[in-house]
């Protein structure tokens, strides 16, 4: 996480968001993808590729990491950082699952 938590917001239930897919939500101009993986770990990135500001939302979600459908530059769920040779990081938000039910922070 590299934003400090304020307040948690709800954003539906788990089994809203795809396993290896991705939900997106708005916070104010920016748009934050909520990635859930096989195992229903969930993450949270700013939906922007730290390369070209390509949707990750819309990349595949595989072995923690998810690629860009752009240029597949391959970013960490866990610290948004671009993985291999690529450089640049794409901001990370705190998620938690209360029951069925997922959570934002903010």
């Amino acid at each position: 996480m590299n934003m400090q938590t304020k307040t948690w917001i709800e954003v539906g239930a788990l089994n809203d968001i795809p396993r290896q897919g991705a939900r997106c939500v708005k916070n104010g101009e920016m748009t934050i993808a909520i990635f859930r993986t096989t195992d229903d770990r969930l993450f949270a990135l700013e939906d922007k590729c730290p390369h070209k500001n390509g949707p990750l939302s819309d990349g595949i979600v595989h072995d923690g990491c998810v690629t860009c459908p752009l240029h597949n530059w391959v970013i960490s769920l866990e610290t948004g950082a671009a993985q291999g040779a690529d450089e640049g990081v794409s901001l990370t938000f705190p998620v938690k699952l209360v029951g069925e039910t997922v959570f934002l922070g903010l």
